[in-house]
């Protein structure tokens, strides 16, 4: 243990020096922020770089994440101390927090917390845990379960993260389900779900990036195409009737299922276990608050598209500000909540008024990985992230046109596991993409398509996106753990995409591309669960 904590050591020093001292060597002294030295180079992708290695190699995210800004800092200022301060503080912390859109998601979140509190506290939770123990008997029926309920939850990744975390945590605990496992599965039901449907704000994003207006029909015909999430879904429900796992996470599975420890390791929540009061309350009390809060945060989001003074459904969803609408409908189904347990008489005003607090500490340690996450964004887009990719692109994008999906879909991976942003990527790839093929163009599509998967793909396997950051709130979980035993399966799915765009960009038929990636992801899980079984009978 010593030797191994010796050669962390020694690996962290060499990092972190290497990335101070090679680029203000190469650099040319000038600061980014004149536009000169490393802004728009490849030298603007390395904070994130700097932090995704550190938080993988450290188990530590919050000073992995401080790093990675800090190294960002210094970078935009040319290596000044005094500019480094103030461009971390104030044009990375403070301004993040400055953002109207960051605080309706804080907002949100803080709301959703307290809102989990008191669904614990009034025995909702707990009532529906035993009607679950009652009608969903395995292991594989919590899991699927876990499944149906994302994908039904299709409006919002924020909002599916923590609904289904919440609702579903006592279910696959009864049926010794990792903690990492469900954060797998609620995170492969988030974005990649969002993604290929029509009504989210997501579809909202994609579409706000094409300017003549077609962005929704664009969107729909790129569907099909988008094979990455559309085989992480199905991998995820081949993989629990299979019964396959693989990786870090059979570990974690194996301690679960045999000796009852959900977790394997750290468990940052620990503090909040065993508040559900198992005596009192109804099923009703936890499916009615989440009913409203759909239904309310449905109404927000149209509310913030205009749908109310003239707008019609499709327009106001696509014009829609996740975060006003979210914030705005998770308000008003705070009210209620706690209206409807008084009026039930199933907790006291006081009650209700103390779980406020209470949720809003359950969502700290998810609030301080989103703002120094949004911080580190912030750094690498003023070095010119975005400039430097685009330049890349298009200065191949003639060159093997065919094998431009794939290529693309590569790019938006990188990009979006680098930045912990799909929607930044959607917005640097799809007007590149939109500037080479005409809207007529069926490999037009399958790009877009694939700048969306690629997207997806990075975001999902990024410990620093929000939505991977979610997940393992919602589960309750560590977050380093979820990242380390979800990245495997991330990158089998991507593996297979990889395959089916090049298919694709060869016959840019549906119909022809999105069979063959189906089978050939049921066929590499097949070959993972043979070659788990000659390995058990090794051993």
């Amino acid at each position: 243990m010593k030797k191994s904590n010796l050669v962390k050591g020694i690996l962290l020093a060499v990092i972190l020096l290497a990335a101070v001292v090679i680029p203000a060597v190469l650099g040319n002294g000038e600061s980014a922020e004149a536009q000169g030295g490393f802004y728009a180079t490849a030298w603007s992708l390395l904070p994130p770089v700097v932090a995704i290695a550190l938080a993988l190699i450290t188990k530590e995210v919050y000073s992995s994440l401080f790093v990675g800004i800090l190294m960002g800092g210094l970078l935009y200022s040319g290596y000044s101390f005094e500019g480094t301060v103030l461009h971390v503080f104030s044009g990375g912390i403070v301004s993040v927090l400055s953002s109207g859109y960051n605080i309706g998601i804080l907002v949100f979140l803080v709301i959703l917390g307290a809102m989990v509190c008191l669904m614990n506290k009034a025995g909702g939770s707990a009532a529906f845990g035993r009607w679950a123990a009652k009608h969903i008997k395995t292991r594989a029926g919590a899991q699927l379960a876990t499944v149906v309920l994302g994908v039904l939850i299709f409006i919002d990744d924020y909002f599916n993260c923590l609904t289904v975390g919440s609702v579903m945590r006592p279910v696959t605990d009864k049926h010794k389900v990792s903690r990492v496992k469900l954060a797998y599965l609620i995170d492969a039901t988030a974005a990649p779900v969002c993604i290929i449907a029509p009504i989210s704000s997501w579809a909202a994003a994609v579409a706000s990036y094409v300017e003549d207006g077609n962005g929704l029909s664009l969107f729909i015909q790129a569907i099909p195409f988008n094979f990455y999430a559309i085989l992480t879904v199905v991998m995820m429900v081949g993989m629990v009737l299979m019964k396959v796992e693989f990786g870090p996470m059979a570990h974690f599975e194996d301690n679960a299922r045999e000796k009852g420890d959900l977790f394997s390791g750290k468990n940052p929540y620990a503090n909040l276990e065993g508040q559900e009061e198992e005596e009192k309350g109804i099923v009703l009390d936890l499916v009615l608050p989440i009913l409203v809060l759909i239904v309310c945060c449905v109404i927000g989001m149209i509310y913030s598209g205009g749908f109310f003074t003239g707008t019609s459904f499709v327009d106001a969803f696509s014009n829609s500000d996740a975060s006003v609408g979210l914030m705005l409908g998770s308000v008003f189904a705070l009210g209620f909540t706690i209206l409807y347990y008084c009026l039930r008489r199933t907790m006291t005003f006081r009650e209700t008024m103390n779980c406020i607090p209470e949720g809003f500490r359950a969502m700290v340690p998810a609030i301080l990985i989103l703002t120094f996450a949004w911080s580190l964004k912030a750094m690498t887009d003023s070095l010119g992230a975005k400039e430097f990719v685009e330049t890349v692109v298009k200065g191949s994008a003639g060159a093997f046109q065919a094998f431009l999906p794939a290529v693309v879909f590569l790019i938006g991976c990188f990009l979006a596991f680098a930045t912990g942003t799909s929607w930044g990527t959607f917005g640097i790839l799809i007007p590149i993409t939109l500037s080479v093929f005409p809207l007529t163009d069926p490999l037009g599509v399958v790009c877009v398509s694939a700048c969306m998967a690629g997207a997806v793909c990075g975001d999902h396997c990024s410990p620093i996106s929000d939505t991977t950051i979610m997940a393992s709130a919602g589960a309750q979980c560590d977050h380093v753990d979820h990242v380390s035993t979800q990245l495997p399966y991330a990158l089998t799915a991507a593996g297979v995409s990889f395959v089916a765009y090049l298919v694709a960009g060869f016959f840019p038929n549906a119909l022809i591309a999105l069979p063959v990636a189906v089978l050939l992801m049921v066929g590499t899980l097949f070959v993972i669960k043979l070659v788990n079984g000659k390995k058990k009978e090794k051993a």
